[in-house]
């Protein structure tokens, strides 16, 4: 019997001396945790705080991240070791308790490649968490802690653009150039493109393209591709479309092209409105002549300047005349005169 009273006693005073030893653990219900961005961008760094709400002298913390979108940076508060998707960040005060901390951060920078939406998380849990003293030991945090961030690229709208590569005449076909272009492009997997046009009274207007099935659409009344829609988005964004117009009358006309997302109850992702004026037959290719102030009419087209230098020489001798004395002719003249008179001696002598 004594020796069970032993027992017993001894085992109280060996619970007596643990738990006066040591303080009971205590939740650490103050701890917070914070990003300095929800939005970031390729290549752009994001840091995770993580206030404790009291000063700690010692921790574990495992702060667990997508490798496909981040890659760890730094740590400020502790010795980190990253195992590629988790940091595992360990402090201790060797000080004894003058030189706890009140929080921690870590940085991570997203990724440079990065063309889409990417939601995404860091989660917090922690372990060996103690007061400055190490008197206090607080719970473990097993429920994650969750930071929800979202990588994404800076999107560039999309520019649509329609130009007509020849004249605008009434009933003539004319060939165009339809685009719509981002150098970072938001991504929508069922987008389409549909154009609205107004044209004068009694007018109508065509925009026709021909698909890789030799199918022929007219942008106006049905839009182009597939009526699902299909997918656009990324870096450098571009399609261009060879297409016809076909303007029925002369007069104004307009024609406003628009990016719908079928997913979105067809909301416009972006449009342009572009205004044509149509010339009832082709205008003269000859250059207009000019009218002076004096009412007097200079014709300046290449084919009349032409005539009138062919005008002018014809108007010109092939060889232009000899001027002044030739010494033949004098020559010749004294021979005459000379010989003349020598007759004229001759004959009165024989009178």
């Amino acid at each position: 019997m004594k020796k069970i009273i032993s027992i017993i006693m001894a085992f109280v005073l060996l619970t007596l001396v643990i738990f006066t030893g040591k303080s009971l653990a205590a939740p650490l219900g103050t701890i917070n945790v914070e990003t300095d961005k929800t939005t970031v961008r390729p290549g752009e760094n994001v840091k995770v705080t993580i206030e404790f709400g009291q000063d700690l002298g010692a921790y574990t913390f495992d702060i667990n991240y997508d490798n496909k979108i981040f890659e760890y940076v730094s740590v400020e508060g502790g010795t980190a070791n990253d195992t590629s998707d988790k940091v595992r960040v360990t402090f201790y005060d060797s000080t004894g308790g003058t030189s706890p901390r009140t929080n921690m951060s870590i940085i991570f920078k997203a990724k440079e490649d990065i063309t889409t939406s990417n939601p995404t998380e860091f989660t917090v849990t922690g372990e060996g968490l103690a007061n400055a003293d190490a008197s206090v030991s607080y719970d473990d945090i097993t429920i994650p802690i969750v930071k929800n961030v979202t990588v994404e690229p800076e999107y560039i709208d999309y520019d649509i653009n329609l130009t007509n590569k020849d004249e605008l005449i009434k009933e003539k076909e004319v060939n165009m150039i339809l685009s719509y272009s981002s150098s970072m492009g938001r991504y929508y997997e069922h987008a389409r493109l549909i154009a609205e046009a107004t044209s004068p009274s009694g007018a109508n207007v065509q925009l026709l393209a021909t698909d890789e099935s030799q199918l022929e659409h007219d942008i106006i009344q049905s839009g182009w591709g597939d009526a699902q829609g299909y997918k656009i988005g990324g870096k450098d964004v571009s399609q261009v479309l060879d297409v016809r117009g076909i303007f029925s009358h002369e007069g104004d006309y307009t024609i406003t092209l628009k990016l719908i997302d079928r997913d979105n109850s067809d909301q416009v992702i972006s449009e342009r409105t572009f205004y044509f004026t149509v010339a009832a037959e082709q205008p003269s290719t000859n250059q207009p002549s000019t009218t002076p102030e004096n009412g007097e009419t200079t014709d300046t087209t290449e084919e009349n300047l032409n005539e009138s230098t062919n005008r002018e020489q014809e108007t010109m001798p092939s060889e232009l005349p000899k001027t002044g004395i030739n010494i033949y002719f004098v020559i010749g003249t004294a021979i005459i005169s000379l010989i003349g008179i020598f007759a004229f001696i001759q004959a009165k002598q024989k009178r």
